[in-house]
């Protein structure tokens, strides 16, 4: 059954959130976001918490039935990529994004953001190195990877954005090959990171950058399993200029300044600025 991981993923994130966002206050473990409200952060740990869980019983009916439910399309580099993002998240300095890390790193400096940068990359290379057959989609594979990981930590600013965006995404990949496999292969991690977007969007609890850069990467992933050699150069220099202009310019204000995006954005928040 091939919605069987969409299914045990979204269901475990279910059961794990209340306690999740519990143990987070409880600890301390709080952010103010966007308009100063304290939040239980990162929230978005409850992504790989639950794929995890739905891991053990897909691992059982696939080594004891063989029934090819073991769909762990991305776990090499989904949770690398997780932890990089938790470090980030407990252990930030005052920099911030490739020119802020580049910066630092040209003074001498450790910033757990550099290590998360130069981290995707490394994963993101040795995983189209293990999943692609050809120099062109190796590089390219590559370089989706780690754009879509950075762009959508980029979105990442208001509730709910960054996983809207996901599902337009998604929704657009899936309509435009007419292929549902890649969401299905995907599915442990897809139905968490819907259930964490929810939970984000109505505020609460945030992301930060654990549940931004595991969205980030799902997305990369998804683009890398639907779209070929062209598709994915396409790709490539889209998220190239959209990663230019959040470094340079402000993605929020594009957003806020242009009615359609701005009314995407603010529906179904609990409070609008």
């Amino acid at each position: 059954m091939r919605a069987l991981p969409l299914i045990l993923s979204t269901a475990a994130a279910l059961a794990l959130a209340g306690p999740l966002l519990a143990f987070l206050r409880e600890n301390g473990h709080l952010r103010a976001n966007y308009r100063g409200a304290m939040l239980a952060c990162p929230l978005g740990l409850l992504i790989p918490a639950a794929a995890l869980v739905a891991l053990i019983p897909l691992a059982l009916l696939n080594g004891l039935f063989d029934s090819n439910t073991l769909a762990i399309a991305g776990m090499y580099f989904v949770l690398p990529v997780a932890a990089l993002g938790l470090a980030d998240d407990a252990y930030a300095g005052p920099s911030r994004g490739w020119r802020g890390h580049g910066a630092a790193a040209m003074k001498g400096s450790f910033s757990t953001g550099g290590l998360k940068a130069v981290g995707t990359l490394g994963l993101a290379l040795a995983w189209s190195a293990l999943t692609q057959d050809d120099a062109a989609r190796f590089l390219l594979a590559a370089a989706v990877l780690v754009l879509a990981t950075n762009f959508f930590n980029l979105l990442d600013l208001r509730p709910g954005r960054s996983v809207k965006a996901f599902v337009l995404l998604g929704a657009g990949l899936t309509l435009g090959s007419l292929d549902t496999a890649p969401l299905l292969d995907l599915g442990i991690w897809i139905g968490p990171i819907l259930v964490a977007g929810a939970l984000d969007l109505r505020e609460r609890g945030m992301l930060g950058d654990t549940g931004s850069n595991v969205i980030g990467a799902v997305a990369g992933i998804w683009l890398v399993l639907t779209l070929d050699v062209w598709g994915l150069a396409i790709a490539t220099a889209v998220l190239v200029l959209f990663t230019l202009y959040g470094e340079l310019r402000s993605i929020n204000t594009m957003v806020e300044r242009a009615p359609g995006l701005r009314h995407l954005d603010s529906f179904g928040r609990t409070h609008s600025a």
